[in-house]
């Protein structure tokens, strides 16, 4: 599957200047399922499907192509990733804007596990390339990320193996 590269390289100027907003989508275990970039203006909202489609799992049988429940923070509380949601039978976990009504169902311990994608975030800034993006185009930078993403993987599972 060839990625095509943005017209604007994934860059664009937001409060923070100019830049590159990084959309993941991990597991509980903390292990990178999908990565997307957009500009820095651009909302979280509208990477959102793309991202979820990234991650979705092959069919396999009596197994689930997605989780049960997705996480995300106050950015995603939209009625139209709602929606989404709900066309997929995926539950969100998802807190309310103060613009918003109060949802009634929200459940905040499985919020608080929420905490492993910022925590995986963290792990992936220590790289110094990731948290800065030296590279002019945004296939680079994606393909930086996934490279992070095996030696990760390859340091728990040698990590596991030494035990």
């Amino acid at each position: 599957m060839q990625v095509q590269e943005p017209q604007d390289h994934a860059l664009g100027r937001s409060q923070g200047g100019f830049g590159t907003k990084v959309h993941l989508v991990c597991d509980g275990h903390g292990i990178l399922l999908a990565v997307w970039v957009t500009p820095g203006q651009r909302h979280e909202s509208q990477a959102f499907a793309i991202v979820m489609l990234r991650a979705q799992r092959p069919r396999r049988a009596g197994r689930r192509r997605w989780p049960r429940r997705v996480g995300a923070d106050k950015g995603y509380s939209y009625p139209g990733i709602r929606a989404w949601l709900r066309r997929h039978h995926l539950g969100g976990v998802i807190p309310t804007r103060k613009d918003q009504t109060p949802d009634e169902s929200f459940d905040r311990t499985a919020y608080r596990r929420r905490s492993r994608i910022e925590q995986v975030v963290g792990w992936y800034k220590e790289c110094r390339a990731l948290g800065t993006r030296y590279e002019k185009l945004a296939v680079n930078y994606v393909a930086l990320w996934m490279v992070a993403t095996i030696e990760k993987l390859l340091r728990k599972y040698l990590k596991w193996l030494k035990t």
